[in-house]
């Protein structure tokens, strides 16, 4: 579509239009609802002042891009969104030669921006980087370190900040408001730059105070911070006001400088039931759009859920227990503790290096924290797990939510390195519950543990039932036969792993009996039992929800040949080396062939039993 011809009127029902394609698209398939339909004209006006077809269009994170997707080439099969084989919830280069790069962590975009913007000045191209951030991304470092050179450096550029929340600094009164509105007008800003031009040629004396009356008319405006930076800065505007968006741009397009536009939004906007600051309406599930009610079937309790119930029963017995989240309190059940004991729990934003490191220091003074991140995130944090945690062996415990596959959020959100990137870090010390009983104890050693450690647990529910074997309290270092037979095979599990072998012990019914273990610490290893095991298990089959590369299976092959045990076979089933596109998390692993039906299949193809 041509929105470069349509009028305002018509812009504005293309907006409407827009915002009812993705209520009826997330109803059904679930996806990040607020942000998209909040940003609707913000996108709209990027495609009606910039060009798509050269200049880089940058969303941070890129969660609330559907606006961007369905104008470009992907209206007749955005039904397909988040779906195996169908659209992906974030921008994705190989998916549109529209999306400019892959994102689905934080604070990516303006370090993105620079860069795509030096390039184009070697390349002496016309081109101009255009980015949209939420202020929440405006939390994490990287942006401040990108905002700092791009300040210094001047690279023409337009930061787009969708402030849904809240302002960065608050205007004051109705003149603040109204000097905001003044200076994102062309008339302000031309007056600007040649007031620039005639200061350059004024005495010391008199520039110094035409500067200085400057200064105090910032100091009631938001923009203050970025100016100081080296920024121009434009707004607040009213982000769903298509007509103003429109005029902010042309004037940030045509300044060949580094510019931010400061648009405020509504999250929500345009469903009352998910208008405002509602957590629950930013990453949704499907829906009913009339009542706006959940569509889903009953479930055991998540992992998440028996965490945070845990946690507070461990906060509740012990003052010293603490707690940290980025910007997850909901996704991670910290908000219950925040809830609980504000004092001793927070959500610091997406900052997880901070999270980590204030942490640290909290261990030294003697708590015991916990830092509640899901696994694809604290790779963000993974110095700071090196440096500030494990060097001095603090007693800092690591919860890593969202381990194994997620499903519809694809490859940026898939829990897959965290064993192999923490393994490789001493003083380290990484187990994992099977069940929901088992987590109980799990965290509760978790808690006695002297020194850094680490726990995973998935997305939703275990696939280990409650009661189908005893579990006992934990030990260090120590693993567990959970049912032993005379079979020449292992299924050793580590993590909800156990779960998965079990399921496919029962899928191959009386063909073989293996012996069902499960690992417990994949740092440091049991080794009296696996020495055992060894003795007579010649073909041990590893579950693992983790990637196979510096997985669990490589670790209990390098045990082996540091023991000099050479007659014992070891297979992986474990995820390939690839990232993991999204989709149902079933139909996702039948694609890769971990399916149990797909396991199966493949033991009794083997024959080594």
């Amino acid at each position: 579509m041509n929105l470069k011809s349509m009028n305002i009127e018509e812009l504005e029902e293309l907006c409407n239009k827009i915002r009812g394609k993705i209520l009826e698209t997330v109803s059904k398939n679930g996806g990040h609802l607020s942000s998209n339909i909040g940003a609707v004209e913000l996108i709209v006006a990027m495609h009606y002042v910039f060009d798509k077809e050269k200049d880089p269009f940058i969303f941070d994170v890129s969660h609330q891009s559907y606006a961007h997707k369905l104008l470009t080439n992907r209206w007749d099969n955005f039904d397909s969104l988040r779906k195996f084989g169908g659209i992906s919830g974030y921008t994705k280069p190989n998916e549109s030669k529209y999306d400019y790069f892959i994102a689905g962590h934080s604070s990516t975009s303006i370090s993105l921006a620079v860069g795509a913007a030096k390039a184009i000045r070697l390349k002496n191209e016309d081109r101009l980087p255009v980015v949209l951030i939420g202020d929440g991304s405006m939390s994490a470092g990287m942006a401040y370190e990108a905002l700092n050179e791009l300040g210094d450096r001047k690279y023409p550029c337009v930061i787009i900040l969708n402030d849904n929340e809240m302002s960065i600094s608050k205007p004051i009164g109705a003149l603040s408001k109204y000097l905001s509105q003044m200076m994102a007008g062309q008339p302000y800003q031309k007056f600007k730059s040649r007031v620039e031009k005639f200061l350059s040629y004024m005495p010391d004396g008199a520039a110094y105070m035409a500067r200085r009356m400057e200064e105090g008319i910032r100091l009631i405006t938001p923009g203050m911070f970025f100016e100081e930076l080296g920024l121009e800065y434009i707004g607040p505007v009213d982000g769903h006001d298509i007509r103003a968006v429109i005029d902010a741009f042309e004037v940030a397009k045509k300044m060949k400088k580094p510019v931010i536009v400061h648009a405020q939004t509504l999250k929500g906007k345009g469903y009352e039931k998910a208008e405002g600051h509602y957590a629950n309406w930013h990453g949704v599930g499907p829906f009913d759009l009339k009542s706006g009610e959940s569509i889903k079937k009953s479930a055991p309790k998540s992992a998440t859920s028996l965490f945070a119930e845990n946690l507070l029963k461990l906060a509740q017995k012990y003052e010293n227990v603490v707690g940290v989240t980025a910007a997850m309190p909901t996704g991670t059940g910290m908000d219950l503790l925040i809830e609980k004991f504000p004092e001793r729990f927070w959500d610091v934003a997406i900052a997880e290096q901070h999270a980590v490191t204030s942490m640290a220091a909290m261990a030294k003074e003697g708590f015991k924290p916990f830092i509640a991140i899901y696994s694809t995130f604290l790779q963000r944090a993974f110095d700071q797990v090196i440096h500030d945690a494990c060097i001095m062996n603090l007693n800092v415990v690591f919860a890593m939510d969202r381990a194994g596959v997620v499903g519809e959020d694809g490859e940026t959100h898939q829990g897959a390195f965290d064993i192999g990137y923490l393994h490789v870090i001493p003083n380290m010390t990484i187990f994992a519950p099977r069940s929901a009983e088992n987590f109980k104890l799990i965290m509760e050693y978790a808690y006695r543990h002297v020194g850094a450690c680490a726990f995973r647990y998935p997305r939703g529910n275990f696939l280990l039932d409650d009661g189908e074997f005893e579990s006992k309290e934990i030990k260090f270092g120590k693993s567990e036969i959970l049912s032993k037979t005379d079979s020449k095979v292992a299924f050793i599990g580590y993590g909800n792993g156990v779960g998965r072998a079990n399921v496919v012990k029962k899928a191959l019914g009386d063909k073989f009996n293996p012996t069902l273990v499960d690992l417990v610490f994949v740092k440091p290893l049991d080794r009296e039992l696996l020495l055992d095991l060894a003795k007579d298990k010649k073909v041990w089959y590893v579950f693992s929800d983790s990637a196979k590369r510096g997985g669990v299976a490589e670790i209990l092959s390098a045990f082996l040949q540091d023991e000099a045990i050479y007659d014992v076979r070891v297979i992986s089933f474990e995820y390939g080396d690839k990232f993991i596109e999204h989709g149902n998390t079933s139909e996702v692993e039948k694609g890769l062939g971990l399916d149990p039906h797909s396991i199966s299949e493949k033991i009794l193809k083997d024959n080594l039993y």
